[in-house]
């Protein structure tokens, strides 16, 4: 059997581990039960397919959704390991569970809901001892983390047959209370936890209240090139995004669950083999996504948690190369959210959901460093300022909004706690209208209190208060007081406001970070041809990475390609040729 090292070598054509990888790499080859977290794009999948490679044995893998078990497969095939799904979507199962018994299989992937059956416990007592068993998206084990799955929950029995076996939990997303619980409930030693860590430094992390949203949606997608999603909160919200996206011209398609399941496919298919395709999509989206090279993330609206924004933005860049994430919110996504924490949510967790909600406010109204706050929640300690967040990027002012916000407040009281913001913003700058003369609010004592700059804040004050449950709607748009009001209009609680910035002319800054090259474009165009031709994505043959060292090295003979970053035994074995005639010819 090889080394891990070796293996790396041979197989992936990379020359030295990165981050973590070894570590939680070695705790596997030596039997040991671990939790590794690492960011998106940090390699999770490297830490089991090494070990299955090294290890007598097939590699048993538990992931979530058969569209992610079928792209890391088609991937591990490309990379020359024998890798199999076992799913409902496959017409091939007798001939996987024979090469399975036969000991042919390096990664067996299945689904927990299979995994947890007596049927598949047999199957495993019949086969040759496994090497490892992995638990991908570990995360979906815990309730307190936030996609949780109870056939997760299932899985142990299976762990616990196997207690020679070493069991690898694998997730991105899980701050400290969910770490401890995948801990316990998989059974895997406190000193079993590897936290390689949550910072995305290519992600560039950027948040603005909505102002048009489909103006401001249009203008990150001109200004990014290459593949991108955008997360609608509806339905009907995608496929408006989507059509007014493909006046533009820019492939666009869409996936939510009121489309015919083979629709969603088709459009699945298509963004994963597509270099400049957006997807409009609501949150069913993405978890079975291995795309590398998605360019940008934007959220229409809000998301559910900062543990599933992390997540859905960490679906932009998982090659390294520079990616955006752009969230626009609204105050009414605050009070959609609350008031389904207070009707649909079980009690015993309602103190949990408005936490994470209130995380989710903490992050939108900062004025300060984005990353920083992100990496805090997950318990880290980073550095007060990133370099690469709209905060630190174009710093904005704040504002001491205290006496706005509580003449606000004491207007909404005096109305009657029944009217939108418009007619409470009219009340206090004093205009007159029929409709303000026979209500007789142009007779209250907060008629006309706003002078014109305390005018100017009144919409983002009301925005924010929205956000901070001290306004809430009611199913008219009329506004009451909320539960943080009192301590405001009695002095006890302050109300900074950030200011926007406004809107510099964009640089194209992304488009540019890389200066255009014939040759690599020769080269890229080189493995689209030979991705459609095996009907493969482009990724799954070469990355842009290892494409741009080869632009830059421009290797002569197969023993120079061999070198490159990216260009392990098997693929240079099936396309060293093509890309050393178009080197050759550039």
């Amino acid at each position: 059997m090889p080394t891990p090292l070796e293996a790396l070598h041979s197989t992936f054509g990379y020359h030295d581990f990165r981050g973590r990888q070894a570590e939680v790499i070695d705790r596997v080859m030596a039997g040991q039960h671990t939790l590794a977290v690492m960011p998106t794009g940090a390699g999770k999948s490297l830490t089991y397919q090494i070990p299955a490679l090294c290890r007598p044995g097939t590699a048993l893998v538990v992931s979530p959704l058969i569209a992610l078990m079928h792209d890391q497969v088609r991937s591990a095939a490309a990379a020359g390991i024998k890798a199999a799904a076992l799913t409902s979507a496959d017409d091939n199962r007798d001939e996987t569970m024979r090469r399975f018994r036969d000991g042919d299989l390096d990664l067996l992937y299945v689904a927990p809901e299979r995994a947890s059956t007596d049927g598949f416990r047999m199957m495993l007592d019949r086969a040759p001892p496994l090497a490892l068993i992995a638990i991908d998206e570990a995360h979906c084990v815990s309730e307190w983390g936030h996609d949780f799955r109870p056939d997760y929950r299932l899985l142990r029995p299976l762990l616990d047959s196997y207690r020679d076996i070493p069991r690898l939990a694998l997730t991105a997303t899980a701050d400290r209370h969910t770490r401890a619980d995948i801990l316990a409930q998989l059974g895997i030693p406190d000193d079993g936890l590897i936290l390689a860590g949550f910072d995305r430094p290519n992600i560039r992390y950027a948040i603005a209240p909505r102002d048009g949203i489909g103006k401001q949606i249009a203008a990150v997608v001109a200004d990014t090139p290459g593949p991108g999603i955008i997360y609608a909160p509806t339905r009907d919200g995608t496929e408006r995004i989507a059509a007014a996206l493909a006046k533009s011209g820019r492939p666009v398609r869409t996936y939510h669950a009121g489309l015919d399941a083979s629709i969603r496919a088709a459009n699945q298919k298509a963004f994963v083999t597509s270099e400049d395709m957006v997807m409009v999509a609501t949150i069913a989206f993405g978890m079975g996504i291995d795309k590398p090279d998605v360019r940008f993330v934007i959220h229409a609206g809000l998301p559910k948690s900062i543990e599933a924004y992390y997540q859905e933005t960490g679906r932009a860049g998982r090659d390294g190369d520079p990616a955006i994430a752009q969230l626009f919110w609204g105050a009414e996504d605050f009070a959609r959210a609350r008031h389904r924490i207070e009707t649909d949510t079980e009690e015993s967790r309602r103190a949990g959901e408005r936490q994470r909600l209130n995380g989710l406010g903490a992050l939108v109204e900062a004025g300060n460093c984005r990353r920083a706050i992100l990496l805090r929640h997950f318990g880290e300690t980073p550095p007060s300022a990133c370099g690469n967040c709209d905060n630190c990027l174009n710093p904005p002012a704040s504002v001491d909004a205290t006496e706005v916000a509580r003449k606000f407040l004491s207007a909404v009281y005096r109305t009657g706690e029944r009217f939108g913001v418009g007619h409470v913003a009219e009340v206090l700058a004093g205009r007159t209208s029929e409709r303000i003369s026979a209500l007789g609010h142009d007779r209250l004592s907060v008629y006309g209190i706003a002078n014109d700059d305390e005018q100017a804040l009144i919409r983002p004050v009301a925005r924010l208060l929205l956000a901070n449950d001290a306004l809430r709607p009611d199913e008219h748009g009329g506004l009451g007081l909320g539960p943080a009001a009192r301590a405001i209009l009695r002095g006890e609680e302050s109300v900074p406001l950030v200011m926007q910035p406004k809107r510099a002319p964009r640089s194209r800054k992304n488009a540019q970070d890389y200066p255009h090259d014939p040759l690599f474009e020769a080269l890229r165009e080189c493995r689209r041809e030979l991705a459609k031709s095996q009907g493969v994505p482009p990724y799954v043959i070469f990355h842009d990475a290892t494409l741009r060292e080869m632009a830059a090295l421009k290797p002569r003979s197969r023993s120079e390609l061999a070198t490159i970053s990216g260009v392990g035994e098997r693929k240079l074995d099936a396309y060293g040729e093509a890309f050393l005639a178009v080197v050759r010819g550039g």
